[in-house]
């Protein structure tokens, strides 16, 4: 009986080890399908994106949150938005809003500044609270792949129009509305669509 344990106990220890060899050196510490609980994760969170200052930041961050994506630019007519925005911000933050800006220069030049020049902008001018990602392309064949997903494969395809379109993202990563770049953050659609996420769990 001893020897039968003693076998036994070395197999059990020798398959863990092998198990913790075989998992532990194929794991690169992230998961792109899979989320907390072994649920599919919404595509949304599947992707990273440096922050303004350089910093890779996965969307993953933001679970649970319902989010706003706002392609932006410096130089356009609609850059006042970014008052709304803030406004929006500050209303819903402590409900669970997060507004997600991606400055990009597609369309008429109108972004042409570096990342810091963007941050001085944002900061100085509309003291924006809300994260503010680096400059990527929203269209044409450098497009983000988080854009190429929005524009092909969510529920609302087409391509982007103008800087400051927008697209509402519920609690549980799904894209749920999307905004002409003209319809102001304040606007009635755009506040009731976010008033009814921020109540569903």
């Amino acid at each position: 009986m001893k020897r039968s344990s003693f076998s036994n106990s070395l197999i059990v220890c020798t398959a863990v080890v092998l198990l913790t060899l075989t998992f532990g050196a194929c794991n690169p510490g992230y998961s792109a399908e899979t989320s907390t609980g072994g649920a599919a994760m919404a595509p949304v969170y599947g992707f990273t994106l440096n922050d303004i200052d350089g910093n890779p930041l996965s969307l993953n961050t933001f679970t649970g949150k319902v989010l706003l994506l706002v392609n932006t630019a410096s130089m356009c007519g609609n850059t006042p938005q970014y008052e709304g925005l803030q406004t929006l911000y500050e209303r819903y933050r402590e409900k669970g809003l997060e507004i997600l800006a991606f400055p990009a220069n597609n369309f008429g030049r109108q972004e042409p500044g570096t990342n810091e020049e963007i941050k001085s902008f944002c900061y100085t001018k509309y003291a924006l609270e809300f994260p503010l990602f680096s400059k990527i392309s929203v269209t044409g064949e450098d497009m983000h792949p988080l854009y190429h997903y929005l524009t092909t494969q969510s529920p609302f395809p087409g391509a982007i129009e103008w800087n400051f379109q927008k697209f509402l993202v519920n609690r549980q990563g799904e894209v749920i509305a999307r905004y002409e770049p003209g319809l102001k953050p304040l606007s009635a659609q755009i506040v009731q669509d976010i008033q009814q996420a921020l109540k569903k769990s």
